[in-house]
């Protein structure tokens, strides 16, 4: 995969390069992250685990991974 066939978003306030056409499923495997327990914020609006498979990213996209944490 060359420069081009990429796309950089800002993760967690990191920079990522991910394959251009990839979806939040895509990331959230490449990053080694499992679905479950999670809210995936992308440019300030909570994504629907249902629609991480169709959700395509786009160049500069911002997103917030946050594990869920039970206890009291």
């Amino acid at each position: 995969m060359n420069e081009s066939d990429e796309i950089s978003l800002l993760v967690n306030g990191e920079t990522v390069r991910i394959g251009n056409g990839a979806t939040i499923l895509d990331l959230l495997q490449q990053l080694n992250i499992r679905t479950r327990g999670i809210a995936v914020e992308l440019n300030q609006e909570i994504q629907p685990s249902n629609q991480f498979e169709s959700r395509l990213l786009k160049p500069n996209d911002t997103l917030e991974i946050v594990t869920l944490v039970g206890g009291g």
